[in-house]
């Protein structure tokens, strides 16, 4: 007869870095007032076992075999084993600006039903209102079951679980984001003012440009722990960045797995020694040529935007990367995702917000992933920070 376990907080961990969402306690397992505690941080519900176990699904001979050579084969693609059906529903998301990037936030947000109620406020008379009133006229055929508020005043956001942040002046062609640290640092310093005293416990989600330079600012200004102050920037730059990969390789963009990290700017940092094609090294598909191409058009991607809008710049991508980031928050997804945030001695760096590989969990940040970097991205991670720490005047 084996021994009674004792569950500690090292075995919750494990479980999180596994992706579980639920983790089986057997009679006599004794379980850690610190592994209850780490449990309810990141999300994942301890249920009483033994859990019955669904009966293996039995097959001939040959239905196995030809279903073991179609898995050799180069067509088949393993499905997506990161989307899960036991999600956190959120109970109140506010949405500060209801411009294109908060108003897709918005759509997205209402039709994927991701949360009891949706607030969506902005400063220009009726605009937050009207895409409410659009998005509830819509209700009737996406059957989403979200209450949409549209107002004017900041007080809409009030209990809050998750606040995101996208108000603010967009760029212009010529403008950098770091022309806007002053133009939208006043908007940052009254949102918080509000969140801090309307929903204290929320999460909060920057998406307004500079991006890591506004979500510093977001964390002075509230006050509240690097856990609940997040950047929407590397998600939608490694989206850029895949995509850029894909089309240079001729292959889906599921096909590809990159990140980038560092500042939502010029000193992004693609990663190239992490991304794949089909499982294997880029160097397989793309000479050294293509690859520098494609880390180009990554970094300058929003510019481009910027450039054939003439006025405005992207919308409908940051806010997919906007919604990637609340499907991590609220357990859907599982894995690391790249997000800006306060770093903490994380690859050597304190004291500055950059965009980095993290854990997410329903209190915000569980913790950052110190992926190996190969010593010119450590570089190019360190350029970042010493740019961001200049453009707020901190060195």
């Amino acid at each position: 007869m084996s021994e009674n376990r004792v569950i500690g907080s090292e075995h919750i961990e494990d479980a999180r870095q596994r992706g579980r969402l639920v983790f089986e306690i057997l009679p006599g397992d004794i379980v850690t007032s610190l592994a209850k505690e780490t449990a309810s941080r990141v999300g994942i519900e301890l249920i009483d076992g033994p859990i019955e176990k669904p009966l293996i699904a039995r097959t001939d001979g040959k239905t196995s075999m030809g279903r073991s050579l179609y898995r050799r084969s180069p067509k088949w693609i393993a499905p997506d084993k990161k989307i899960s059906t036991r999600a956190l529903r959120f109970s109140k998301i506010s949405i500060v600006g209801a411009g294109g990037v908060g108003a897709n936030i918005s759509h997205l947000a209402a039709n994927m039903d991701l949360s009891d109620e949706i607030a969506i406020i902005d400063i220009v008379p009726g605009l937050a209102a009207a895409t409410a009133l659009d998005l509830n006229h819509a209700s009737g055929i996406t059957r989403s079951s979200a209450r949409i508020l549209g107002g004017e005043t900041l007080d809409l956001i009030n209990g809050s679980e998750v606040v995101i942040v996208t108000a603010g002046r967009a760029r212009t062609p010529g403008m950098t984001r770091s022309d806007l640290i002053n133009i939208n640092k006043r908007v940052i310093q009254s949102t918080a003012e509000t969140i801090k005293q309307q929903s204290p416990e929320a999460i909060v989600i920057v998406v307004t440009n500079p991006l890591d330079e506004m979500t510093m600012e977001m964390l002075t200004a509230t006050g509240f722990p690097r856990e609940r102050v997040l950047g929407m920037a590397g998600t939608l730059d490694s989206s850029r960045f895949r995509r850029s990969l894909a089309m240079a390789a001729g292959v889906k963009t599921a096909d590809v797995e990159a990140i980038t990290l560092g500042s939502h700017g010029d000193e992004m940092a693609p990663i190239i020694s992490h991304a794949k094609i089909k499982g294997r090294s880029l160097e397989r598909f793309l000479s050294s040529e293509e690859i520098a191409a494609c880390s180009k058009d990554a970094i300058t991607g929003g510019g481009q935007v910027v450039a054939l809008k003439k006025m405005g710049s992207a919308t409908i991508a940051p806010a997919h990367a906007s919604i990637e980031i609340l499907n991590h928050i609220r357990g859907a997804k599982s894995g690391s995702v790249p997000v800006s945030v306060m770093l903490d001695g994380e690859f050597g760096l304190n004291n500055v917000v950059l965009g980095v590989p993290a854990f997410l969990g329903f209190k915000g940040l569980v913790s950052v992933e110190e992926i190996k970097l190969s010593p010119i991205e450590m570089k190019a991670l360190h350029d970042s920070a010493d740019a961001i720490r200049n453009r707020l005047g901190l060195k």
